[in-house]
């Protein structure tokens, strides 16, 4: 192919180097300028492109109603293009401007993606018309005659770049090559399809593929492990514009388009491209509870805002937490067709120095030192995992990878994640990459509490392995209910497999510390425990501290607790609450202390995610030795209704409302309310100034929904002393 350049329509020429012939082809935006003529030589004086076959019109079928979109699974996509997904055949028709010959005529299509097609790199592809398809090999071949039209069946390789390819169509004529104008309108997009086979991210289960493929919403499981709440997100995958954008995040990685057919390096890009840190990415992440000249995190209903808004200002969206990032790489995956879901993992270790303990160090009075703590156990932290082969591995890692784009660690210099097979996680085989040593020890570390004794020697207290990584979740297929998949990740805690998978995982490099066996001593005869009374936003609660004293002995116990205000990563903001006393346990006997805690020691200071975390330790004064124990705990934050009149159906008006009754003791101000719904209504924003106690805010709007079918509705309220308010509705929407 030659090419001809114009230099006004040049941007950017890229310095050539003298490494390689051609600069590196890493943007699907980019184009190079294809000649109509394309002359093998002098032309004649006498020559007339009209006496050769030429092409009139090109019909792609990209209505959503026709055969493309319908047979490729892409027809809930709003984009006037034509959606296909590779390794499966689609249609075109050409007309011409007489019958076509096959015997004297000669045409071939060529589709070329990026500013440097070369057909070595699958950027540049010609195809020619042939009598079979080969299954997942690119090809032609005509279907139907009439007049001066055919009809083509035209089969993509299951192997091929995704993105948006240009087509021509070329006719051979003695003197050159003829080729059709650029046509913005015969565009196809290729996208990944797990209903193929030969694809990398084949997904064989019907049901699976409509909730990890198609579902344009799905649920956030957050709160803690002792009250799971959860809320809806809007993937909105379809969305106008929505797809470009996802394209755009591969220019704007600069990932190489030879690469974008694979979808382990499509991941490995996308998790560091949707933070801003070390690349201008898509969401910046703000976890200190002011979000000035941005939006809270828990504002977002979804990720279209996000990602359209990004797409526009090229500039980091502010701000995101970790279930922000995974809705946002959600979309991104389900969006180009690899199946994907957001995961929790409930008393998730973010572990500094990767030695699979969490380290917290406690002072004098057993209280934990929070100037030399630096390791901490997130509430629950989101992921996500991506169905894909890992030709890459040796087999039988393929299925199920974590990709995770929350900014934790850098790995490979960068801030990014992934993916790294769940199989190879539950196993310990942390040798195969990408990440897989600190997803290991998100779910497997221990909490080990030490203290430093006088003469600088330091004496383990306790050992807590059970606390971390107690239960991994995500959406049930097909229903909103919670499904458990702590067993991908983990066998059976204590059981003979879980410990030869630790022992695997500390063999291939993880570090792992044995405290000296006489350093630890605990407290055997002595249980402790405590619960916490869950209560409502603005009430007060009590703590009841409990012990079980299974010896023959009178024991003290110097009981001190301290409760504290967190964030849902666990870096404790302030401490709230500290209570001490001295506990009279009887022989062989249980009992019971309650500390109250009333509501005007924890309002003022009141973080996003209404979270508690309560440290209680207690010192056995007869032998010296400390129980501890952690745990934390979610306020139950009031919701909205949300509310419909009308007739539910494609193209005629209704109505919904919004309403919330303001719980605290106090005047809500600034309070701003967010509702969308993938297929009735883009995101709306209303702002109130002042809500006072007690009273209801009522919001109503008229919106025409566009598409049929189960859909809902979500909204979310927002304000300084109060965030991660949410309400949802399904709305059935009747066809007209």
């Amino acid at each position: 192919m030659s090419e001809t350049t114009n230099t006004n329509k040049e941007k950017k020429k890229p310095p050539l180097n003298g490494r390689r012939a051609l600069p590196s082809n890493n943007s699907n935006e980019e184009e190079n300028e294809v000649p109509e003529m394309e002359a093998f030589g002098l032309i004649p004086r006498g020559f007339n492109p009209k006496d050769y076959l030429s092409v009139v019109d090109i019909h792609m079928f990209k209505e959503l109603h026709e055969t493309n979109k319908q047979q490729h699974h892409t027809d809930k996509y709003y984009n006037p293009k034509l959606i296909v997904r590779r390794g499966q055949p689609f249609q075109i028709q050409i007309d011409f401007n007489r019958p076509y010959k096959p015997e004297t005529d000669q045409f071939w299509l060529e589709y070329l993606i990026g500013r440097y097609p070369q057909q070595n790199k699958g950027t540049y592809i010609p195809i020619l018309v042939g009598d079979v398809l080969k299954p997942g090999e690119w090809g032609a071949k005509i279907t139907h005659k009439e007049n001066n039209s055919i009809r083509l069946s035209i089969m993509s390789s299951a192997t091929c770049i995704v993105g948006k390819f240009r087509l021509y169509v070329a006719v051979w004529t003695p003197f050159g090559i003829l080729r059709t104008r650029r046509n913005p309108a015969t565009d196809t997009y290729i996208l990944f399809n797990p209903w193929c086979q030969q694809d990398a991210v084949y997904l064989d289960d019907e049901k699976e593929r409509e909730e990890y493929v198609l579902n344009d919403v799905g649920i956030v499981f957050h709160g803690n492990i002792n009250d799971i709440k959860l809320r809806s997100w809007s993937y909105g995958q379809f969305e106008e514009n929505i797809l470009d954008a996802c394209l755009f995040l591969m220019d704007k990685a600069e990932l190489e388009l030879s690469g974008r057919g694979n979808p382990i390096k499509i991941c490995r890009v996308a998790s560091a491209v949707i933070n801003s840190r070390d690349d201008n990415g898509v969401i910046a992440g703000s976890w200190d509870n002011t979000y000035t000249y941005g939006v809270a995190p828990s504002a977002w209903t979804g990720s279209v805002d996000i990602l359209l808004e990004y797409y526009s200002s090229k500039q980091p969206v502010r701000y995101g937490q970790c279930w922000v990032f995974a809705g946002v790489f959600n979309t991104f995956l389900r969006c180009l067709g690899i199946p994907a879901r957001l995961v929790t993992n409930y008393s998730s270790a973010h572990d500094n120095n990767g030695n699979l303990q969490l380290d917290f160090f406690l002072d004098d009075e057993g209280k934990v030192d929070t100037r030399i703590t630096k390791d901490s156990v997130w509430n629950y932290h989101c992921w996500n995992e991506a169905w894909m082969t890992r030709p890459d591995l040796p087999v039988g890692f393929g299925g199920w990878q974590v990709v995770d784009a929350t900014p934790q660690e850098t790995s490979d210099g960068m801030y990014r994640c992934g993916p790294a097979p769940v199989q190879a996680i539950k196993h310990g085989h942390v040798c195969f990459q990408f990440d897989a040593p600190f997803v290991y020890a998100e779910v497997n570390s221990d909490i080990v509490y030490s203290r430093r004794e006088k003469n600088g020697a330091q004496v383990i207290e306790k050992i807590d392995t059970n606390h971390i990584g107690q239960l991994i979740v995500t959406k049930e297929v097909g229903r909103d209910g919670m499904m458990d998949i702590t067993e991908e990740y983990k066998f059976q805690e204590g059981s003979e497999e879980e410990r030869l998978a630790l022992e695997t995982a500390v063999m291939y490099g993880v570090k792992k510390q044995t405290p000296e066996d006489t350093m630890y001593q605990p407290q055997k005869d002595v249980d402790m425990d405590f619960q916490v009374q869950k209560v409502v936003l603005g009430s007060d609660f009590k703590v009841t501290i409990t012990f079980r004293n299974k010896s023959g002995n009178y024991y003290t116990a110097a009981t001190y607790l301290s409760g504290n205000i967190v964030f849902y990563t666990g870096v404790t903001k302030n401490e709230f609450k500290k209570h001490s006393f001295s506990a009279k346990l009887e022989p062989f006997s249980s009992s019971a202390f309650d500390v109250m805690i009333k509501s005007s020691e924890y309002l003022s200071d009141l973080l996003d995610q209404a979270s508690f975390h309560f440290f209680v330790t207690a010192r056995i004064n007869e032998t010296g030795k400390i129980l501890a124990m952690q745990k934390a705990m979610v306020l139950e934050i009031p919701t909205l209704r949300i509310k419909t009149q009308g007739e539910a159906v494609v193209g005629k008006e209704m109505s919904v409302t919004v309403e919330f009754t303001n719980p605290l003791k106090q005047t809500l101000e600034n309070v701003t309310l967010r509702l969308e719904g993938p297929g009735l209504l883009r995101t709306m924003k209303k702002e109130f100034r002042q809500v006072p106690v007690n009273s209801t805010l009522i919001w109503e709007l008229k919106f025409v929904p566009k598409r049929p079918g189960l859909r809902k509705l979500i909204a979310s309220l927002n304000c300084d002393a109060l965030r991660h308010v949410y309400g949802e509705l399904n709305v059935q929407i009747q066809k007209p």
